[in-house]
């Protein structure tokens, strides 16, 4: 497989010392795959300039003022998690067009898959506001941009994010030609994201949200992935996939529950993989979201990566299995399986 690649190397500039959204999450993974044998084998690409017209698609202008007005006052909090410097916004946009790169290679057949490896993430930014530690919603962009620069029509998103992705949600919650799928702990951060959450409008149904209970686990994870969303992303036909990576499911990162190892995000992959050779000519598209161990991160990625170059390949996992029990699924996912019919 030919994987595209693509940082963000001005992420520097957005930092906030204490924070657990910082620089070191990214140089982490950095330093992993450069010392790994897939960093030569990428494909590796520069971000893309991002126009300001597709930002006001998916963003209201109110907020694009409020955020401006934010940065002139920086270093600032927009909220009590989500931090700015005076370059912040730069920074985003460039995380924008770094997927926006990967997705150009994937489309145009330059590359089979691809993973943005950015930051701010961008998954709970919603059209009015920026939360969660993001200020533009990475994923809603790229995907508008795949729509009208390639005439792009269905599109399937998968969100694995520990926290539920309620600013993309946000964005497609009517819309009938974009599946949004989210994994996510619940109860938990931002709180949104209940199994009754499928869409409204014309968009009813192609909303599905999976809140797992915390201790979830590997084995948990991949029947719902398997059993689930398999299915219903086979059924829905996209005609290209996006990922919402988050590794902040695995079993050491600070800020959840999960018990994913990083042996677990590579099973995944490989089902997000079989998926999209099954409804999209391969095309598969991924970016960073969260994940705060930096270890733990680096591992996952690096993982990813392996997976996408070669989805059979041996995958090392440094870290090992979580030392915890975990909690058996099978009758939420029946509840989930009838929800949205699946046989």
């Amino acid at each position: 497989m030919i994987t595209a690649f693509a940082l963000n190397p001005s992420h520097t500039q957005h930092y906030e010392p204490g924070h657990v959204e910082r620089p070191e999450r990214l140089e982490a993974i950095r330093a992993r795959l450069s010392a790994s044998p897939y960093w030569n084998r990428l494909q590796h690409l520069q971000p893309l300039p991002v126009d300001w017209d597709l930002v006001h698609q998916v963003h209201r202008r109110t907020y694009l003022e409020r955020l401006q007005q934010a940065l002139r006052r920086a270093p600032t909090r927009l909220d009590p998690d989500t931090y700015v410097q005076p370059d912040s916004l730069q920074v985003a946009l460039e995380a924008v067009g770094a997927l926006l790169a990967v997705t150009k290679a994937v489309l145009e057949g330059q590359a089979d898959n691809g993973f943005a490896a950015v930051r701010p993430p961008g998954h709970h930014a919603t059209p009015e506001r920026a939360m969660g530690f993001c200020l533009l919603s990475n994923v809603a962009l790229a995907v508008r941009w795949a729509q009208q620069t390639f005439g792009v029509e269905r599109v399937a998103i998968v969100d694995f994010d520990v926290h539920h992705g309620n600013g993309t949600q946000a964005v497609f919650y009517e819309d009938p030609h974009v599946l949004f799928l989210s994994v996510h702990q619940f109860p938990h951060y931002p709180g949104t994201g209940r199994m009754e959450e499928i869409g409204t409008g014309r968009g009813r149904g192609a909303t599905v949200n999976v809140p797992l209970p915390a201790y979830t686990g590997d084995d948990g994870y991949l029947e719902v992935f398997r059993r689930l969303l398999g299915p219903v992303v086979r059924r829905f036909r996209p005609e290209v996939l996006f990922v919402s990576a988050g590794y902040d499911a695995h079993w050491r990162d600070p800020l959840s529950a999960m018990q994913l190892s990083v042996s677990g995000y590579a099973d995944l992959v490989y089902e997000l993989m079989e998926w999209a050779d099954a409804c999209c000519d391969n095309r598969l598209v991924m970016t960073l979201e969260g994940g705060y161990d930096t270890e733990a991160l680096a591992a996952s990625v690096a993982a990813t990566v392996a997976r996408l170059l070669d989805p059979t390949a041996p995958v090392e996992d440094p870290i090992g299995p979580s030392p915890h029990e975990t909690v058996d699924v099978r009758d939420l996912l029946y509840e989930l399986r009838l929800l949205h019919r699946v046989t």
